[in-house]
C-alpha cells in the first residue's frame, strides 16, 4: 500500500516538474534578446544606489556607471548612516563627477533600505528610476541605455538581469546557479503574463508609477521587500518586460562564507509569504514538487519493483531540465554550469530543508 502511494506522489510530483519547465520555462529558454528592437530614444534616468557601509564597493564599482555612455542621467546614492568612510569616497567622485547626488542620512532610518530608497526616489529629478547596489558593476558602458530602452509609454517596469561574478569554490558555483535558478522563474514567469518580483540589482521603473501606489506603504513594516514585493504589488502583464541582452547585465559580488549567504537569503526569503496568492501558489507547487521528485523518488526506489519507474521519470525530467537549462544558460552567458546541472538540482533539495523554516517563523530587521 505504501509504495502505491508512493508511486503516486513521485509521477504527480515529475509530472509537475514537467509542465513547468516544458510550457513555462521553455519560453525563456526559446526567448530571443534581439526579439525587442531598439528604440532610438533617450530618456534621461535617475540611477539610484543604496549604501550602508560599502566604501570598499563604491571605490570598486562607482566610476563603471558615473562613465556609462547615456547622454542625460544622474546618480543617487543614499549614504544610509554608514559608519565608514563611504561619505569621503562619495564626496572625492562628486567632485569629478557633477552628475552624482549624495544624500547623506545621519538620523536613524526603519530597518531594511526602504526609507532611505524612498529618500533617493524622491530626490530623483526624472521619472525613469534605475536601481542598482554599491556591490554591482555594469557588464557594458550601455546599461543604462539598454534598460531605458525598454521603457515606453505603455511598459513602466523592466526586468533587469543580474549574475554574479564567477569565483572557485562550490559556494560560488551554488550561489550562481541559485540565482540563475530564481531568474529563470520570475523571467519565465513574467514572458506568461504573471511577472511577479524582480531584483533591485538591476531593475527599472517609472517615479510616477511609485507614488501612484504609495511607494513601499502596503509593505512598510518588513524590513526587505523593496524591490520583489513592490513589483509584486504594480506589475502586470501589459506594463512589464524582461530584458536579457547581455549588455544589460549588472554583475554582483556574490556572498564569500556559508553564513553571510544563509544571512542574505534568510532576509530575502521572508518576503515570498507575502506574494499575491496566485503567485505564493504557482512557486509552492513550483517548489513541493521539484522536492517531492527527489524525496518520493528516494523512498521508492527501495522497492524493487518500482525501480525502473523511479530510473525513467528521473532520466526523463532530468533530461528536458538539462536541455532547456543549456538553452537558458548560453542566453544568460554562464555555460560553466550546464556541466554541473544535475549536482545542483540535486544539492538544492538542501536548500528547501536549510531555508522551509524561515518561511515558516523566520523575520529579519536589517539589511546590513
Amino acid at each position: 500500500m505504501i509504495e502505491t502511494l508512493l508511486s503516486i506522489a513521485f509521477v504527480v510530483a515529475t509530472a509537475t516538474q514537467l509542465l513547468y519547465w516544458s510550457f513555462i520555462f521553455s519560453k525563456l529558454a526559446f526567448f530571443s534578446s534581439q526579439k525587442y528592437t531598439r528604440v532610438n530614444k533617450s530618456e534621461p534616468v535617475s540611477v539610484i544606489i543604496c549604501a550602508k557601509n560599502e566604501a570598499v564597493n563604491l571605490r570598486r564599482n562607482l566610476e563603471s556607471i558615473l562613465t556609462q555612455s547615456y547622454p542625460d542621467f544622474e546618480l543617487i546614492v543614499v549614504n544610509d548612516h554608514s559608519s565608514d568612510n563611504s561619505l569621503s569616497i562619495l564626496l572625492e567622485f562628486q567632485r569629478k563627477y557633477p552628475n552624482l547626488c549624495v544624500l547623506n542620512l545621519q538620523e536613524a532610518t526603519s530597518p531594511g533600505k526602504k526609507e532611505a530608497l524612498s529618500r533617493g526616489i524622491k530626490a530623483a529629478k526624472f521619472d525613469i528610476l534605475l536601481l542598482t547596489d554599491a556591490d554591482c558593476m555594469p557588464s557594458s558602458p550601455f546599461w543604462i541605455q539598454e534598460m531605458q530602452n525598454v521603457i515606453n509609454q505603455d511598459i513602466e517596469i523592466c526586468l533587469g538581469y543580474s549574475p554574479y561574478i564567477h569565483a572557485k569554490g562550490f559556494l560560488n558555483l551554488f550561489i550562481r546557479f541559485e540565482a540563475i535558478y530564481t531568474a529563470i522563474q520570475y523571467l519565465s514567469f513574467s514572458l506568461i503574463g504573471q511577472p511577479y518580483m524582480g531584483v533591485g540589482r538591476n531593475l527599472a521603473y517609472r517615479k510616477g508609477l511609485f507614488f501612484k501606489n504609495k511607494g513601499f506603504q502596503s509593505h512598510q513594516d518588513l524590513a526587505s521587500g523593496d524591490d520583489d514585493l513592490f513589483v509584486n504589488a504594480v506589475a502586470t502583464n501589459q506594463n512589464t518586460k524582461i530584458n536579457l541582452k547581455s549588455e544589460a547585465f549588472i554583475y554582483s559580488s556574490p556572498k564569500e562564507s556559508w553564513r553571510g549567504y544563509y544571512r542574505q537569503k534568510s532576509r530575502h526569503l521572508t518576503t515570498g509569504t507575502h506574494y499575491k496568492l496566485v503567485h505564493q501558489m504557482l512557486l509552492g507547487m513550483l517548489s513541493a514538487s521539484h522536492f517531492g521528485h527527489y524525496a518520493f523518488g528516494l523512498c521508492l526506489a527501495f522497492f524493487p519493483a518500482y525501480q525502473s519507474l523511479v530510473v525513467a521519470c528521473y532520466l526523463a525530467r532530468m533530461g528536458v531540465v538539462w536541455c532547456l537549462s543549456a538553452r537558458i544558460l548560453s542566453e544568460l552567458k554562464d555555460k560553466t554550469l550546464v556541466p554541473w546541472i544535475p549536482v545542483l538540482d540535486v544539492a538544492y533539495q538542501f536548500y528547501y530543508l536549510t531555508f522551509a523554516p524561515i518561511l515558516l517563523i523566520g523575520k529579519t530587521d536589517q539589511w546590513k
